[in-house]
């Protein structure tokens, strides 16, 4: 009986209506190279989460991720077939996703990630893609699987232990019609390609022990590579050491009559005789510190697949001339905070914490800026030493002045791009955590959210001290409060936030959320777990974020509260937040019951976005009665369902979602109100044949009253704008689509001594 591969080739178009497309944006990073490959006019470069690929005859750079398509999920293998002018992207889960780069068209096939037969997730990683006469042998953690080419389908799935277990391939090759496979544990595998029961692991033979790493067929002979770190070629069944360069091997590669080899700081090209012919040391690329991935050979170019810096390119004839490929995007896709500058400027931090506030071990992996669609990458290097960067706060009164907050090293000032001073106990008020029993530990300065308050003091939220509150005054000084009065010991900071009357918000791991003002006797109140102690539904909060109502929103880790105003911090000696109580199909709920919040965001409109830990992003009415959207990696272009932060662009609408995966943004239609109608536009305009989506009205005074009329002056649309936009499906009160023509839209404000009117043509 037949050992058949359970098939299942599912095609998805996440995105149908071409229009939400539009909507959305992706902003990954494509330094970390996982693997390459080619035809004889492009090279193919996967990445972390995302492709780019290289035109060789016009030297274009074209990137592919979630918005065009991709899962988002953790690429490990790329293998470009040009006979069928497909790339085939295997990932870590088993998912294999095939592009067809005539029509761009992506098709997920799941069988791998959906195989039954107890199989557990984590054994489904995909290896290695070979192809030979029409079909892909794909090499997973579990065994060897079929792929048909001529009709896109999984075939036959061959477990090829001694025993017929599960057994992890990891490449496999074709030499005189045998195919030949290594496993991590059974040596090399063999097997006649004229056998009928390749599905017997009865039909497969150990062809040689020990334990190998990859192999290639060149100049017709197998060459592979072993895990003593040395590459053999075989003499039948005898291996022939052939190089030796004293490091694992990481990558091989036959490329006609080329043979390439990668280590980590090495690749080596040799010729048919096995002579080498070139080899490039990573220390020979100038400015550069790298780690080589891959390597492979189109023409006389050399490229090289990094783990930081794209790929390098280099050629056989001249191997001392270097060209980096890299497509803009951030350090790392993994972004822990975003910053937006009422300028539209985007600041991206890496370091981060476990949820224990634990920021080891402590990263190095610098700043990333995006202004004017351009990114700056600021590396470590640059930033004085500063460790496990998690946030950055921007001068309100010169955008070229931010601070960044390092949770060991203290608190970065940078100018113009230009790391210039770091605060820490020796030239500030900052202080290093004390730890009972250890004296001697430090420093270790603890340093999250920073906020300016209305007077241009930076407040500082300095963590596990006493006087965890630090200010920064605007004429140099540092001062510090003692917080401690009210904390059952010292705790770890989380985010800060100060209101419109200064009062700050403090969010801690395990003592709730503490609330400050110096301008009212010092007023200390904290907000925690308990009817009587403030109602949250746990001491460890995230965020609080105050609305356009000044109403505090506060996430923690086990659902969402809201403090129905941040006045009542003035002349109340208690505080009592209230939970979102809604009706799902008729029943009471309390909204985001026991949800893992991120991170909270309020639009021009009074709309909440809420990040989740799992469970992606959500927008929320005002009010949060109504979920107006719910995005998710399995509805939308996001990466992750994993929310690190969310910040929008008040002026554009444009919700930037950072995951644990990579940066998207959607273009929401919530900006903020404008003061008066001066600035109104409306796109698209012309609305085309085809589109799906809706026309935006933007540049809108809060509570604008927008009326929509055909030619001869019938009212199809009306609405009361809540922030800076609002959209028109182009239907008559949602009944049908308006036909073509031109439309009138008036404007005016709430008190009507402001209006304009604009004109929209429709093409049906």
């Amino acid at each position: 009986m037949k050992n058949f591969f359970w098939i299942v080739v599912l095609f998805i178009f996440p995105f149908e209506n071409i229009s939400q497309n539009l909507l959305w944006q992706g902003y990954f990073s494509y330094n970390e190279v996982r693997d390459l490959s080619e035809s004889e006019n492009r090279l193919f470069a996967a990445c972390e989460t995302a492709l780019f690929s290289k035109n060789r005859s016009t030297n274009e750079i074209n990137t592919v991720n979630t918005v065009d398509g991709l899962s988002g999920e953790t690429i490990s293998t790329v293998y470009h077939s040009q006979q069928y002018n497909r790339t085939f992207v295997g990932h870590n889960n088993g998912l294999l996703i095939m592009i067809n780069e005539a029509t761009e068209e992506i098709t997920l096939l799941v069988g791998i990630r959906d195989q039954a037969g107890g199989i557990p997730p984590n054994k489904k990683k995909i290896n290695h893609i070979y192809e030979y006469n029409d079909k892909l042998y794909i090499s997973t953690d579990f065994a060897l699987v079929e792929f048909k080419l001529t009709d896109f389908t999984f075939g036959d799935t061959f477990y090829i232990s001694p025993t017929g277990a599960q057994a992890e391939v990891l490449e496999t090759t074709v030499l005189n019609e045998e195919i030949y496979a290594v496993t991590l544990n059974h040596g090399i595998r063999q097997a006649p390609l004229s056998n009928p029961n390749l599905v017997n692991f009865n039909a497969w033979q150990t062809f040689y022990g020990d334990f190998w790493k990859g192999i290639v067929t060149f100049n017709n002979q197998l060459v592979a590579i072993n895990s003593n770190n040395i590459l053999y070629r075989f003499n039948g069944t005898n291996p022939i050491a052939i190089l030796n360069v004293g490091q694992p091997f990481v990558d091989l590669r036959s490329r006609g009559d080329k043979l390439v080899a990668t280590t980590s700081s090495r690749v080596v090209v040799m010729n048919e005789s096995f002579a080498q012919i070139v080899t490039v040391q990573s220390s020979s690329i100038p400015d550069l510190t790298l780690t080589f991935t891959s390597g492979t050979i189109i023409g006389d170019s050399i490229y090289i697949g990094t783990f930081e810096n794209g790929v390098i390119e280099t050629t056989i004839t001249n191997p001392s001339l270097f060209e980096v490929l890299l497509p803009q995007g951030p350090n790392k896709n993994n972004i822990f905070s975003i910053t937006i500058t009422p300028s539209g400027t985007l600041w991206a931090t890496f370091g981060d914490y476990s949820q224990f506030n634990n920021p080891y071990p402590l990263d190095e992996f610098g700043i990333s800026k995006l202004s004017q669609e351009e990114w700056l990458n600021i590396p470590y290097e640059e930033l004085l030493e500063a460790k496990s960067i998690v946030r950055v706060t921007v001068d309100p009164t010169n955008e070229n002045i931010v601070y960044a907050s390092s949770y060991f090293s203290g608190l970065l000032k940078l100018e113009d791009d230009v790391a210039t001073t770091i605060y820490n106990t020796t030239n500030s008020g900052l202080q290093s955590l004390v730890i009972p029993g250890n004296p001697t530990y430090g420093p270790d300065i603890r340093v999250e959210q920073t906020a300016f308050d209305k007077e241009g003091n930076l407040w500082v939220s300095n963590g596990l001290i006493a006087n965890m509150l630090k200010v920064f005054r605007a004429n140099g000084q540092w001062q510090s409060y003692d917080v401690s009065d009210v904390l059952g010991g010292f705790t770890s900071n989380s985010r800060m936030s100060v209101d419109k009357n200064n009062t700050k918000w403090l969010c801690t791991l395990d003592e709730g959320l503490l609330a400050f003002n110096e301008n009212f006797g010092n007023r200390l109140i904290k907000i925690t777990e308990g009817q009587n102690e403030g109602n949250l539904p746990s001491s460890a909060v995230q965020c609080a974020v105050v609305d356009n109502r000044n109403q505090l929103w506060i996430g923690t880790r086990r659902g969402l509260r809201v403090l129905p105003s941040v006045d009542r911090f003035l002349n109340e000696e208690e505080l009592t937040t209230n939970s979102i109580i809604i009706l799902d199909e008729g029943l009471a709920q309390e909204l985001l019951f026991g949800q893992f919040i991120t991170d909270i965001a309020v639009d021009g409109a009074n709309n909440k976005w809420i990040g989740t830990a799992d469970a992606g992003v959500f927008q929320f009415s005002p009010n949060g009665q109504q979920t107006l959207q719910r995005f998710t990696s399995a509805n939308s272009p996001l990466p992750s369902n994993v929310i690190n932060d969310i910040e929008i662009n008040g002026t554009t609408g444009e919700v930037f979602i950072a995951t644990s995966k990579g940066m998207v943004s959607f273009k929401g239609t919530s900006t903020k109100p404008n003061d008066n109608l001066k600035d109104v536009y409306v796109y698209p305009n012309p609305v085309r044949p085809g589109f799906e989506g809706t026309v935006k009205i933007s540049g809108l005074t809060s509570k604008a009253n927008v009326k929509v009329t055909d030619i001869e002056g019938n009212l199809v649309y009306e609405e009361i704008s809540e922030g800076g936009t609002i959209e028109w499906d182009t239907t008559a009160f949602g009944k049908y689509k308006v036909a073509s023509g031109v439309y009138m839209i008036f404007i005016s404000t709430d008190d009507a001594l402001d209006t304009t009117v604009k004109k929209v043509m429709i093409v049906r």
